[in-house]
């Protein structure tokens, strides 16, 4: 028999009522036409017709037959087929059909049960066409002579009523009644002696009656034979024999026997026996031997098409006189059917956070066998997140018992075992398939806890500096992973535009050249996000490090290299080796060995009297200085740093060679200095234009004070500043230590005739304004800016003395 297995995606909670405690019972007369209306379910149930549609009702019965459907749209229980009570229930007093309407999201179900109700759609029927009996003439009134009675399928009123005998007959009538409730009887009664010389036979119709509207009937014609006197017909030991016969007994097994006697003697009294079937014979599973009255298999049983079997035996004798008995053989049932299990619903595949206790599968299980062979027990096979649970009869749910995580199992293979409780038991197997759905339960995870890319900086734009993995647990949409920026610290806002990942596969770029100097890292948040509903995001930082590039060549702080001339350093002529002329600062903005600085002596007037610290950039004398140097000493330090490929830088200084500097004083009064350039210009031709009137005047006046001129030149003072001194001094005041222009005071003793003058030290380190006269009285005043140099960074501390004639002398190239 086909079981109807229908696959529904359902969910329900074990809280929720399944069934009703009792069934909808309607009724329907068999052979109504297809499409007849039963009844309005939806109404007796309590729904309204949109719920069936909605909740996938349907309709599910034992042997999975749709006899019976259900329409949707109205809810009302209409015939699918044509029914035929008797082919359902054969003679059974009551014929029901079982079924199950059945409803999704929750799983809900009612039992239903129908009644066929009988109609005389059968006539009675007789199992002969003809029955003849041979009667003796010497039969009293009053003896009865059996029948095999007319069958009728239909039950009830529609069965067989009455027998009548047309025409009427005066020797002859007939007795109908039943001995028990399945055990009717038909005797045709003698009326009035017969005379065989008045009448050898008889001829008559024996018609059976039902009592359906409009009534049915069956005839047969019985023929009466008069015989000549035979006084004893047969006479059966026991009215009814019952025998016992397993279902799988062999063919040709004896039921039982059957044993008539009759008293008559020779031929009269020999008995044959035969069957009185009210089907026929080619259809029983019998056969009786006509001399021993065996009964005998012609074919298997099956106790689960019929319990017991009844038969009528006829004996008769060689006078024609017969007996019937009625034998019963009842089937023993043995266990030769495997439980059948039908699956009224199933659900898969399953969503992961289905609550413990959704039911999974909806079936019942059935064992056609009798008594314990038909008890029927069910177990799950070894599985611990699912369970059997009964429902009501023979109904069994299988349904969750704890939480289910796909991406620890993300298919189950469930064997539900049916066993019956024979012997020896047998088993039958029903898998379930359930597959587990995803649901976002699981967020995006980065393979790090934290990435560090590295990029050189003045890199190209959109340069690939790494790439960043997230993973998801779940699958399809829940496990595609998307990757946006986010700022590092709420307090940003938005983003570095300088950095950008991409969505799709995580890759990180650097959008513009970066420069180390101005920006060392980056450091920003990605996000990983699925595609679930709601999304689930994990995030991690990201540090992307500018490696530094040797792009920035040193910078030379000292000697300053924008001022012109370049400055110069004063030298004494005493200097032994190793003395520090002046020291060349320089920076480097690169970072790491990009910064490191050495210093080396590029050029020099002469290579061999200056050594140039390497580390420290130092300028010493390497040997004393001699009277063969030439006095301005010119020098470019080369400043390199330790990048690949390497930057350099050069400073360019000068070097006084001085000889003595003991007579050489500064005045009580020094001008401040002026850093800017512009200034110092001015002062120099301030200065030139006042030498020149000076010596106009001067001339003027010689002529005229030639007498006084010893006196003159004793009380006199002349004023030299750097800006008016010959341009070989001017370099010294100009290109040493001291870079703007200071005011000296030469004072000439008197009577000296060598002119010799000296050059003092200064009183205080730095001093006001002051103005620098002619003579000693307040005529025209000029004032020099003063600068920052002390006289102990530029002369020796023993002075000498120069004479005039070899200041003049002194030659700076």
């Amino acid at each position: 028999m086909a079981i109807a297995r229908q696959v529904l995606c359902l969910s329900a909670l074990l809280s929720l009522p399944h069934a009703r405690s009792q069934p909808l019972r309607y009724s329907v007369a068999e052979e109504a036409p297809s499409g007849s209306l039963v009844a309005d379910v939806a109404e007796d149930a309590g729904l309204a017709p949109a719920q069936l549609s909605a909740r996938r009702a349907r309709l599910a019965s034992e042997d999975g037959r749709q006899r019976l459907r259900l329409d949707r749209a109205t809810g009302r229980l209409v015939v699918a087929e044509r029914l035929d009570r008797e082919e359902l229930c054969a003679q059974a007093p009551a014929c029901t059909l079982p079924l199950e309407l059945l409803l999704a999201d929750p799983l809900q179900f009612f039992r239903i049960e129908v009644a066929v109700r009988d109609v005389n759609d059968h006539s009675p029927r007789f199992p002969d066409e003809q029955i003849t009996l041979r009667i003796p003439e010497t039969s009293n009134p009053g003896s009865r002579f059996p029948l095999m009675g007319a069958r009728d399928l239909d039950i009830g009123s529609n069965s067989i009523q009455g027998y009548s005998i047309s025409p009427e007959n005066e020797y002859f009538s007939v007795s109908f009644g039943s001995r028990n409730d399945d055990d009717q009887y038909v005797e045709l009664v003698l009326e009035k002696p017969l005379d065989r010389e008045e009448q050898a036979e008889m001829s008559f119709s024996l018609i059976a009656m039902d009592g359906g509207s409009p009534p049915r009937s069956g005839t047969t014609e019985i023929r009466i034979v008069i015989l000549d006197a035979n006084d004893n017909a047969p006479v059966f030991t026991q009215e009814l024999y019952v025998g016992q016969v397993l279902e799988n007994a062999p063919e040709g097994t004896v039921v039982l026997s059957v044993v008539a006697t009759d008293l008559d003697a020779s031929s009269n009294g020999d008995i044959s026996y035969q069957f009185s079937e009210e089907v026929d014979q080619s259809e029983s599973a019998f056969l009786i031997d006509a001399k021993t009255g065996e009964i005998k298999l012609k074919k298997p049983l099956d106790f689960e098409a019929a319990q017991k079997h009844e038969l009528s035996v006829r004996a008769t004798d060689g006078g024609g006189l017969s007996a019937i008995c009625k034998v019963l053989v009842e089937v023993v049932d043995v266990n030769d059917n495997a439980p059948e299990l039908a699956v009224s619903s199933f659900s898969s595949p399953l969503p992961e956070n289905a609550l413990p206790g959704t039911v999974v599968a909806f079936f019942t299980v059935r064992d056609r066998d009798a008594g314990a062979n038909g008890k029927v027990t069910c177990a799950l096979e070894d599985q611990l997140s699912f369970s059997l649970r009964p429902a009501y009869k023979n109904y069994y749910e299988l349904v969750t018992v704890t939480t289910l995580d796909r991406e620890e199992m993300a298919r189950y293979i469930l064997t539900v075992i049916a066993a019956d409780v024979g012997s020896p038991p047998l088993t039958t197997t029903q898998t379930f398939t359930v597959d587990i759905s995803d649901v976002n339960d699981n967020a995006p995870v980065f393979n790090q806890t934290s990435y560090t890319m590295y990029v050189h900086e003045n890199n190209i734009p959109t340069v690939l500096v790494g790439t960043i993995h997230a993973s998801d647990a779940d699958i399809g949409p829940n496990a595609k992973v998307t990757y946006s920026l986010a700022p590092a610290h709420l307090t940003e806002q938005p983003p570095c535009s300088c950095i950008s990942v991409n969505s799709e596969n995580g890759h990180v770029f650097v959008l513009r050249p970066l420069d180390y100097e101005q920006l060392k890292q980056i450091e920003v948040l990605v996000i990983a996000s699925d595609a679930g509903s709601p999304p689930l995001r994990d995030n991690v930082t990201v540090r992307v490090v500018v490696v530094d590039e040797n792009d920035n060549a040193p910078l030379v702080l000292h000697p300053a290299q924008d001022s012109s001339p370049a400055s110069s350093e004063l030298v004494p002529m005493s200097a032994e080796a190793g003395y520090l002329v002046t020291k060349v600062v320089a920076i480097d903005a690169d970072s790491g060995q990009n910064s490191w600085l050495s210093y080396h002596l590029l050029k020099a007037t002469d290579p061999g009297l200056f050594v140039v610290g390497a580390q420290s950039g130092e300028v010493r004398l390497r040997r004393p200085v001699t009277e063969r140097d030439t006095v301005k000493q010119k020098l470019i330090i080369l400043v390199r740093d330790n990048g690949r490929p390497p930057l350099s830088a050069t400073a360019a200084l000068s070097a006084l060679l001085l000889n003595d500097f003991s007579d050489v004083r500064l005045p009580h009064s020094i001008p401040d200095l002026v850093d800017d350039s512009d200034f110092l210009t001015t002062y120099l031709i301030i200065s030139l234009v006042f030498v020149s009137l000076l010596f106009l005047a001067s001339m003027a006046t010689f002529i005229t004070c030639q007498v006084c001129k010893r006196k003159e030149l004793k009380d006199g003072h002349v004023l030299y500043a750097a800006n008016n001194l010959p341009s070989s001094l001017a370099d010294v005041a100009s290109a040493g230590t001291l870079p703007h222009p200071y005011c000296y005071e030469i004072s000439l003793t008197t009577g000296s005739g060598n002119s010799e003058f000296k050059f003092l030290k200064p009183i205080l380190p730095s001093l006001p304004p002051q103005h620098c006269a002619l003579g000693g009285d307040t005529g025209d005043e000029q004032v020099f800016p003063q600068g920052p140099l002390t006289a102990e960074d530029v002369l020796p501390e023993n002075t000498g003395m120069l004479s005039g004639e070899e200041f003049n002398s002194l030659s700076f190239n």
